[in-house]
């Protein structure tokens, strides 16, 4: 039987609630595998696991509960390791790095940002900043839409000017969260969003790191700003080479 991990603590972390249920249908029993200093919440994994809705929710609630009475190294959806030994071997073989990250993320959550243009109004930002850009839209204008040839210039000198906007936008929106914070971590590209970030911030400090998200929206209307969290802080757990478990299933987003 493989086996399913949801997260590493310490060995003295509180005992979960009797009887926690994980993925699978049935829930598969929760329960904690202990090697030296570290311990790894698992369960037998179920077969054919998929992302689904009600699997995803059980990952994250173990996360939570386990979360709630101490610090949590937290895997993505669809960890499976080969069996108990497995895990236990991979603790002992990486207690040292294990160890160091439940001292740095104790008492940490991780917000993940994402931020998109709002189109009407990035459009009125570009047209405002770019004189070319507005003589042709007048030149089109008064010449009843203008030619094929103007208005795919025009087309593509717009699409041009909001995607080199995106990087300084997403640039400006880290700029502003980042006092709040402790560390950052950037999404993979290709999300279909201009900004996809992570911040690591003190659970204390969570008021203030909100009350900057806010001020962002402010500062950069032309922005559409989405925030998740309190998380755990699964981009911080920087595995290396030898990670407990395989990822069979899911990513950054289904992880969190």
């Amino acid at each position: 039987m493989s086996t399913y991990v949801y997260g590493i603590t310490a060995s003295t972390h509180p005992s979960l609630p009797e009887g926690m249920g994980g993925v699978g249908e049935p829930p598969r029993p929760v329960r904690i595998l202990k090697e030296g200093e570290l311990a790894a919440v698992v369960s037998d994994a179920p077969e054919g696991l998929r992302p689904k809705r009600k699997d995803l929710l059980a990952h994250q609630n173990v996360l939570s509960e386990t979360g709630a009475a101490g610090c949590v190294l937290p895997m993505r959806f669809g960890s499976v390791a080969p069996d108990d030994q497995a895990v236990t071997g991979v603790l002992a073989e990486r207690a040292d790095h294990y160890r160091e990250r439940l001292r740095a993320l104790d008492g940490r959550v991780e917000y993940n940002v994402k931020a998109n243009h709002v189109e009407d109004a990035v459009l009125h930002h570009v047209m405002a900043e770019s004189p070319e850009i507005r003589a042709l839209a007048e030149a089109n204008r008064k010449a009843g839409g203008g030619s094929y040839e103007d208005k795919i210039r025009l087309g593509e000198m717009v699409a041009a000017a909001v995607k080199a906007r995106e990087a300084q936008d997403a640039a400006a929106l880290q700029r502003v969260l980042e006092p709040a914070c402790e560390a950052v971590s950037t999404g993979p590209d290709s999300t279909g969003w201009l900004a996809n970030v992570s911040f690591l911030v003190d659970r204390g400090s969570a008021e203030t790191f909100l009350a900057a998200v806010e001020q962002a929206r402010k500062d950069l209307p032309h922005l559409e700003v989405r925030v998740n969290g309190p998380l755990p802080p699964y981009s911080f757990v920087e595995p290396g080479p030898a990670e407990p478990a395989a990822t069979a299933a899911g990513g950054a987003d289904a992880g969190a």
